[in-house]
């Protein structure tokens, strides 16, 4: 494995896609952003950029929110698996979306102490359609939320998946 570009440390990454993942979104502009680590009450995460951007590429929808997204816009079949409480695309739609990203995605990156103090920030100022947390005032928001409950209602009523 080739070592990695992006610094293990915390900040904000941003992703751009060559091919748009669904007609009604462009091409080659900035359409999601997250963080690394999270801020929560109790605790921060032990996440850094170079893990998260790793995880969004290789991981599956259970575990990022952005591949769960990605793959529902693609049109592959959510499934449930292993006890049936997880969701992903199984074995062969991951691997399909993680071809697609391979050929379509390109993420950026800015190290930042604290990223949760940029997050809102972000998803208030820029148009984001691919970000869904405090994100319902985009256009997309809505669509894109109902096609991931669709995803996840299909889901539950196919058997689960090996």
């Amino acid at each position: 494995m080739r070592p990695s570009p992006v610094p293990a440390a915390a900040g904000v990454y941003g992703w751009h896609f060559e091919q748009a993942p669904h007609q009604d979104l462009d091409a080659g502009r900035l359409l999601y952003v997250g963080i690394a680590p999270r801020y929560m009450a109790n605790r921060t995460s032990t996440q850094n950029l170079r893990k998260r951007v790793r995880y969004h590429y290789r991981g599956n929808a259970a575990g990022s929110t952005l591949r769960l997204t990605l793959g529902c816009l693609l049109g592959l079949e959510l499934r449930r698996v292993g006890s049936g409480k997880r969701m992903t695309f199984g074995k062969a739609g991951e691997a399909t979306l993680s071809q697609w990203m391979a050929e379509n995605a390109q993420v950026c990156w800015i190290e930042h102490s604290k990223p949760w103090s940029l997050e809102s920030q972000l998803i208030s100022q820029l148009d984001l359609p691919l970000n869904l947390d405090q994100n319902d005032h985009n256009p997309f928001h809505g669509r894109l939320k109902d096609m991931r409950a669709e995803a996840r209602h299909l889901a539950r009523d196919l058997p689960i998946s090996a």
